[in-house]
């Protein structure tokens, strides 16, 4: 059997592709930095597919899923996507239309084409990266805060639609918050709490998502703060989370 893994040139994406390979599957790694997933296939134990695609680009998402569609893909993986940090108003319009298409369009597209192949087989796994931000609205952060209440939301609603048809095929949403990762240097800001180590996030979801949780939060601190949300009227949660925004000004 296979994973697809998006974005696993690094980060989550990379550890979620070591502990499956180590695990016995054999992989599929995608991600635009072809160079550093020939690094990232140095470390696996299993068979390693490179495949160079730009997922923000939506006829690669498509080309993805034509050159794989015929292997015995059990997990799907997607992970690749990235933030931006500033006012809405003065964010290029460019870049966050970059970000709607990779967060958004490319998980909403691989999971459709995936997902419909898993139920003829009634079987399969997919596990959609969206974070503790699906939780929140996210000042500072607008743009990036919407894309994975999308993920999430939608993951939600796929997951009760399977689950009342008793389908065999498990969809989980994996919603951390701060991570080590190379996310908060290409977003341009500085966590305001200590991220944890992405292995241990990689390590959570895996564990998750064969367990079938539909969402799965790693660390107590999150679990906390997620549960403590609920108590909040959306005025002091928007207030709440502007404060918190704004002390990750790098």
């Amino acid at each position: 059997m296979k994973a697809l893994v998006t974005g696993a040139s690094g980060g989550i994406g990379r550890d979620i592709a070591l502990i499956l390979s180590r695990m016995g599957y054999d992989l599929i790694l995608v991600s635009r930095n072809t160079s550093k997933l020939e690094q990232v296939k140095k470390h696996m134990k299993t068979k390693v597919q490179i495949i160079s695609a730009d997922l923000s680009v939506e006829e690669e998402c498509f080309a993805l899923y034509e050159a794989v569609r015929g292997q015995d893909i059990h997990i799907l993986v997607n992970n690749a996507g990235f933030g931006a940090f500033g006012y809405f108003w003065e964010m290029p319009l460019e870049r966050e239309l970059n970000m709607l298409n990779l967060n958004v369009r490319a998980v909403h597209i691989l999971t459709k084409l995936f997902l419909q192949d898993f139920r003829k087989r009634d079987s399969g796994y997919i596990l959609n990266v969206s974070s503790a931000a699906g939780f929140l609205p996210g000042p500072f952060m607008a743009a990036y805060y919407a894309t994975k209440n999308y993920v999430l939301r939608l993951t939600e609603a796929i997951y009760e639609e399977l689950r009342r048809e008793g389908s065999h095929v498990h969809i989980s949403a994996l919603c951390p918050g701060p991570v080590d990762t190379g996310f908060n240097d290409r977003a341009g800001v500085r966590f305001a709490l200590p991220g944890m180590p992405s292995f241990d996030v990689a390590r959570c979801a895996v564990k998750g998502m064969f367990a079938k949780k539909v969402v799965i939060i790693p660390g107590i601190a999150m679990k906390l703060a997620y549960l403590g949300g609920k108590f909040l009227s959306e005025e002091a949660l928007l207030r709440a989370a502007y404060s918190f925004q704004h002390k990750k000004k790098g």
